[in-house]
């Protein structure tokens, strides 16, 4: 791999987490075992703070191959039953879904926030099939799995035309995003986060809503309007000129910590499959 973990390596990559965070819920099983399984309604941002340092890992750290297989592994027994069919989280189109959202947040990240034609048509191949090389670190089936970019995006599109639905998870974590919430995050003391609330609502309502592919606002009736559509364009032009001013090493380095930091601050209440 080389470019999968470059981009993966920079804030960038994680701008709009909390709307792929969404598209994972909107799946029934995974809403449906995020939402009987985990303290999800107690504590909802726990389960991206625990996620992300993992996930990144599996691509980043240098036992990346070793860290899938263990993340597999801690599926193993999360199953349930949703719309009167049963699923399992190691279900192929299951387990794909959740991985396609984190790749569809990493091609996001180059298309929106990177300069423009930083990659040609091969690069994006290129970036697309070390997502598949990613994929694969966990050991899972890949039958599910596009073959190419193109194909890649047609499925997703799909998906989101017709597989997702408003779950209760999802439903809670839109009212989040919308009031600003939480009161803690594991990088930053408790009072700047209070602090920076009204932002955070605005933020919050609008870089969620607004990073949904726009079927998926169509379907479940999520106003948006021009004029929120200008406002998020102004906001992703200003944060891609910041991050090109930039030093790489800088963003590298302070993101790294970052993963780590929150990594070691979670690691205590990550999931552990029963005994």
């Amino acid at each position: 791999m080389e470019l999968l973990p470059r981009y993966m390596a920079d804030w960038r990559s994680i701008i709009e987490g909390t709307a792929i965070g969404i598209l994972q819920l909107m799946h029934p099983p995974l809403g449906t075992a995020v939402a009987e399984q985990s303290a999800f309604f107690d504590d909802p941002f726990g389960r991206i703070f625990r996620s992300i340092p993992q996930i990144w890992a599996t691509v980043l750290a240098p036992d990346g191959e070793e860290r899938g297989r263990r993340i597999r592994d801690l599926h193993r027994d999360i199953k349930g039953e949703t719309g009167g069919r049963r699923f399992h989280a190691l279900d192929p189109e299951t387990f794909w879904w959740a991985h396609a959202t984190f790749t569809q947040l990493v091609l996001r990240s180059v298309e929106r926030y990177h300069p423009p034609g930083e990659l040609d048509p091969a690069g994006w191949e290129r970036l697309y099939q070390e997502t598949v090389e990613w994929y694969e670190r966990y050991g899972v089936s890949s039958r599910a799995v596009p073959t190419d970019l193109a194909a890649f995006r047609a499925e997703f599109d799909r998906f989101c035309a017709e597989e997702l639905e408003m779950t209760p998870a999802a439903e809670r974590s839109l009212f989040i995003a919308r009031m600003g919430e939480p009161d803690v995050l594991p990088v930053l003391p408790g009072s700047v986060v209070r602090a920076g609330r009204p932002f955070l609502r605005r933020w919050g309502a609008r870089s969620t809503v607004g990073h949904l592919p726009p079927i998926v606002r169509e379907r479940f009736g999520l106003e948006w309007s021009d004029v929120d559509q200008r406002r998020l364009d102004q906001a992703v032009t200003a944060t891609r000129l910041t991050f090109t001013a930039m030093p790489r090493s800088l963003n590298r380095s302070t993101f790294l910590l970052a993963l780590r930091t929150t990594g070691a601050r979670t690691r205590g209440e990550r999931y552990q499959p029963a005994a």
